[in-house]
């Protein structure tokens, strides 16, 4: 569909849904006694046990099943710096993947400030109401000392997707791939286009799970030593972009390793269109969109990691819950189905969901 018809019917169903989620009452009140048992005086009764051992909020209230999806606005898909009124559909959009996905409530939570104690502050004296906290479209590096801050002084999960969520799914798109080629991660070299938030995160995944030889590059080259874009893909063999439109060329993909694996995750335009890239000597590409095979999306991620985390009553979401999802979403295809254009699930896949949440539950247990 052309970029304007999108728009046009973008804008007509936004305008027609007047948001994306609603709450929905859980009970009946359609008589006296239901009222009386739903609200006053039967309300009062969980009240005072909750009063007495908070954590029963748990069980007396929604809050185990409750995620605050919090931005400031600031970063929001390709879009940037739009502000917390404009990031709202975006934050609809994920509180209705949370549930579509995940069974997960959610609730937007856009907030006026680009202050990091401001926004910390806002969130933790809010965080008693959720189970949960989604960072989303924070600008980095802004978004580290926020998610740092948090995780110290919340008692519930938090997780910054664009960071985290990213990795995961880059990571299972990678284990999937050195299937095909029969490499190990240990034994190859990696670029990443991007030292933004997601890079970074995905950086240091890869690390954690072998990675040994990473060069991460900026819009100014490699990021801590010399040298271009153009230095650090010689002789790689993945390359990882979370960066800009079109600035990969068949060139650049000529210089990497035999058949290399590339990853352009740019949105809307990728780093590379995945036909240039396969044409000049690519084996496997994915990208961040819906009409080219391999798609790495968070959705593969989120929804489970927050379902696993709720059901498991994790007060943080590790590193091994990240490991943990990263190698269900990956193993969700059989082996012998891999492809060269199916080394991930499809986004729409809802039990990729559940399997995520069972790996991730068992790691906060184990």
């Amino acid at each position: 569909m052309p970029v304007k018809e999108y728009k046009d019917l973008a804008l007509e169903k936004h305008s027609q849904w007047k948001g994306k989620i609603e709450v929905v009452s859980r009970v009946s009140l359609n008589n006296r006694d239901e009222l009386a048992l739903a609200y006053t005086p039967g309300v009062a009764f969980p009240c005072l046990e909750i009063e007495k051992q908070p954590d029963l909020s748990y069980l007396y209230t929604r809050r185990g099943n409750l995620v605050a999806v919090v931005t400031d606005g600031s970063a929001v898909l390709g879009l940037g710096d739009i502000g917390p009124e404009a990031a709202m559909p975006v934050m609809e959009g994920k509180c209705a993947l949370l549930k579509a996905f995940g069974d997960v409530d959610a609730i937007p939570i856009c907030i006026r400030s680009k202050n990091v104690d401001e926004i910390v502050n806002t969130v933790r004296l809010i965080a008693g109401s959720f189970g949960g906290i989604n960072l989303e479209d924070i600008s980095a590096p802004r978004c580290f000392e926020v998610e740092r801050r948090l995780k110290e002084c919340c008692d519930i999960p938090v997780f910054h997707d664009d960071q985290h969520g990213t990795a995961i799914v880059v990571l299972a798109a990678l284990i999937n791939a050195l299937k095909l080629k029969k490499r190990a991660i240990t034994d190859i070299k990696a670029v990443i286009n991007g030292a933004g938030a997601a890079g970074t995160a995905i950086g240091n995944l890869l690390k954690k799970s072998g990675l040994k030889e990473l060069v991460i590059c900026d819009k100014k080259g490699i990021v801590g030593g010399d040298g271009s874009l153009r230095d650090a893909m010689e002789g790689a063999d993945v390359f990882i972009g979370v960066s800009a439109a079109n600035c990969v060329s068949a060139d650049l993909i000529r210089l990497m390793n035999k058949e290399p694996i590339v990853f352009a995750m740019a949105n809307p335009v990728p780093e590379i269109m995945p036909d240039v890239a396969l044409k000049a000597g690519a084996y496997i590409v994915g990208t961040g969109r819906s009409d080219f095979p391999n798609q790495i999306n968070n959705v593969l991620a989120f929804p489970g990691i927050f379902r696993g985390a709720l059901d498991a009553r994790a007060a943080d979401i590790t590193d091994e819950m990240g490991l943990a999802a990263a190698y269900a979403i990956a193993e969700y295809i059989p082996k012998a189905q891999l492809r060269p254009d199916y080394i991930i699930p499809d986004a729409l896949d809802k039990n990729v969901a559940t399997a995520v949440a069972k790996a991730v539950a068992m790691a906060v247990d184990s």
